[in-house]
């Protein structure tokens, strides 16, 4: 059985993000037909429509769409001018389905009509600022992710408002949802610092560039990255060394030592590495209860104990050619309800849904950030003392918004009670601990089906929580090293560097949007969801491009911000203190306009694309004096009035006054400045509120949900049970 059997999804045009929604929607059981989905016919969208059928005629396609749960479609505003597929058009034929608009910069605004590409899209929401990390020579270009990243983040931001959408009670609603934004809120930690105090992260390299927290040292078969992020964890990790005499130098004792002497250390740690295979080092860490995985090519995946334990892969065909394909990105079992359980009903599409919210750090709090939104009471147990560690920058103030804060000592046997009696009342469970926690706890998905078996029951990990690998301690920024992500985002000949944290953000959109989905299928098939939802699975889905690529020819390389398809493509430096441009050129026309702005060019104007890529030196040449006597957002702005895709690479603080944003009330206003809101537009909008003090709902939550008198409270505290 499959969480969306029944569920009929029409998917409208050839755009690659309409065609990652569809293809995360039919891969969990809906129905998705396409309609006109000629696209640019590469190799990922005939992977990403693959088993679609396609709706040719009118009255077929008419038929569909008057039965459709949920429309999907992309374009630009420009682009349903007199279309068939025009808002107005569809709600002639089906009133009542959620419509659901991908576009590169939304469907209002004064940049919603500019042309954009993937590259500039990077450039225009900050994310090629952040992507590698810092560096030592600002002369090196940022750069966007391999395969096709922007249209992965946009097609499971579509995904996953649409499916929260069509949970609603509201017939016709409609969903308007920016790349742009949506890929500006992966850095969710940066962009409230800058909102909240106008600064933004800066590509410098100041010390080790990730405060001692997570590192790429050389091995004698390539890389291999680790996170002794914690003194204990550094303890064991000079034992898993051999502890060696530096171990104990006050230069790297404590913490804080080790950040301010990093190059140092680094070298040690280097020296100790160097001779070591990848795999042995990171067995090595493991085996020390320190997280660490070597950093593998796409294709080292394609065939592990892990992902054949997983049932991970099925077999499709591109171009003709039998290859592997990345499945569902999750574990998933489905038991039969327990008893009717009301439907989400109000105002937002979680109205009267209660989330019992085990999750720490990005990944899990992202999703349930999304789900408060969406009008479910969020509860948040948080152990005492510090509670969740994102309450230490400025994480926790957007993604606690909404949210209820219970603080419990689950060390505590009446605290684990609580726990199950909260679990009794509520509709979904998420939790992200280490594999095994929770079921120690008794607070695992088999225990607490005594006393709920309505219970959505979503566990998110590294590996899964089965398989050979299943107990690996995992980060996020380490699975983007493990599953080839961090080897291939870089120029060549540069080494790899870890780069912020893109896999949990991304992660949180996919458990969001598997929440609403499982809420749906309990509602409508009575069946409840198990998910056993994998990080690094997760991950290899949004790279099916190079994984696909991997097993037609040789490994994909780096390539920076180089394409294959579009000629010039990449980024130059402008006036000013780390000011680029990128900008990609996809037709003749285009580069007829480029031609005329640029003095350098003139003469190459009539140059198709095979003559471009031959004199890629000499165009390099012009467009790098052009670009270093203007302003990145003077090019940018005089580009896109020629119908040229270009964006200035944004700050974070830019992103903050841009009138772009203002104007879609992307910023939430707040005493102290303004938050990032979500990364779509809906008719129904979402809630906004605070984020909660450490444990301060505590005493409500037990009196308003489990019915404890203030006696009973008292006592509970008076043994310790909230810390």
């Amino acid at each position: 059985m499959t969480l969306l059997a029944g569920f009929r999804v029409v998917q409208i045009g050839g755009g690659a993000a309409a065609a990652v929604c569809g293809r995360m929607m039919a891969d969990v059981g809906a129905q998705v037909t396409c309609i006109a989905p000629d696209g640019d016919g590469t190799t990922l969208l005939s992977y990403l429509n693959a088993g679609k059928p396609v709706a040719t005629d009118g009255a077929k396609r008419r038929a569909v769409l008057a039965a459709a749960h949920l429309i999907v479609r992309e374009g630009q505003p420009k682009a349903w001018i007199g279309s068939p597929h025009a808002l107005s058009e569809l709600r002639q034929i089906n009133p009542s389905a959620v419509v659901v608009t991908i576009s590169p910069y939304g469907q209002t605004g004064p940049q919603a009509d500019d042309p954009a590409t993937d590259l500039t899209l990077f450039y225009a929401s900050g994310i090629a600022r952040q992507l590698t990390g810092q560096v030592d020579d600002l002369a090196e270009a940022p750069i966007r992710p391999v395969g096709e990243q922007s249209a992965f983040i946009g097609g499971l931001a579509a995904a996953c408002a649409g499916m929260h959408a069509a949970l609603g009670n509201q017939p016709g609603a409609s969903v308007d949802v920016s790349i742009h934004e949506a890929l500006a809120t992966l850095s969710m930690t940066e962009l409230a610092r800058a909102g909240l105090s106008g600064r933004s992260w800066d590509r410098r390299r100041l010390t080790d560039g990730n405060g001692a927290t997570v590192t790429i040292l050389p091995a004698r078969d390539g890389y291999a990255a680790i996170s002794p992020r914690e003194e204990k964890q550094w303890a064991s990790w000079l034992a898993a060394m051999g502890s060696p005499a530096w171990g104990s130098d006050p230069r790297f004792v404590p913490k804080a030592n080790r950040v301010k002497n990093w190059d140092a250390l680094h070298a040690l740690m280097s020296d100790w590495s160097r001779p070591h295979d990848k795999q042995w080092i990171a067995d090595t860490a493991q085996r020390a209860h320190v997280p660490s995985f070597p950093l593998r090519e796409v294709a080292e995946h394609l065939d592990t104990p892990q992902m054949r334990h997983r049932g991970y892969y099925r077999q499709g065909e591109v171009g003709g050619w039998p290859v592997q394909v990345p499945g569902l990105p999750f574990g998933l079992g489905i038991a039969a309800a327990g008893r009717k359980r009301r439907a989400p009903g109000g105002p937002l599409p979680l109205s009267g849904i209660r989330v019992l919210d085990f999750s720490w750090v990005i990944a899990g709090p992202t999703t349930t950030r999304t789900l408060a939104a969406m009008g479910a009471e969020v509860i948040k147990i948080e152990a005492p003392g510090r509670g969740d560690p994102g309450r230490e920058s400025e994480l926790h103030t957007v993604l606690g918004q909404g949210k209820k804060s219970v603080v419990l000592d689950l060390k505590k046997a009446e605290a684990v009670e609580i726990a199950r009696a909260l679990a009794a009342k509520s509709d979904i469970l998420v939790e992200n601990y280490a594999t095994g926690v929770m079921d120690r706890l008794g607070l695992g998905a088999e225990a607490l089906k005594a006393v709920n078996p309505d219970l959505i029951y979503i566990s998110a990990s590294g590996m899964g929580r089965t398989g050979p690998e299943s107990h690996a301690v995992a980060y996020g920024t380490l699975l983007q090293s493990y599953a080839g992500f961090a080897g291939l985002n870089r120029h060549p000949g540069v080494a790899p560097r870890i780069g912020f944290a893109w896999l949990d953000p991304m992660c949180g959109l996919m458990l969001a949007f598997v929440a609403a989905a499982a809420l749906w299928h309990r509602q409508n098939a009575g069946g409840v969801a198990r998910v056993d939802f994998s990080m690094i699975e997760a991950m290899l889905w949004t790279m099916a491009e190079p994984l696909i690529a991997a097993q037609l020819g040789p490994p994909p390389q780096p390539m920076g911000n180089a394409s294959t398809r579009h000629a010039p493509h990449g980024a130059w430096r402008c006036q000013g203190d780390d000011d680029w441009i990128g900008l990609a050129v996809r037709t003749d026309e285009e580069w007829r306009a480029l031609c005329r702005l640029v003095p350098g060019l003139s003469e190459m104007a009539a140059f198709d694309f095979r003559r471009r890529v031959d004199a890629h030196a000499a165009i390099d040449a012009a467009l790098t004096a052009w670009a270093a006597a203007q302003s990145a957002s003077a090019a940018a702005a005089a580009l896109s009035k020629n119908g040229i895709p270009a964006a200035a690479l944004a700050r974070h603080a830019d992103l903050v006054r841009s009138p772009h944003l203002a104007a879609r009330d992307f910023w939430d206003k707040r005493e102290a400045g303004v938050l990032p809101g979500l990364p779509w537009r809906a008719s129904f909008g979402r809630t906004i509120g605070p984020a909660p003090g450490l444990g301060a709902d505590t005493d409500r939550v037990l009196a308003d949900v489990l019915g404890l008198p203030s006696e009973r409270i008292d006592e509970l505290r008076a043994i310790g049970v909230f810390g």
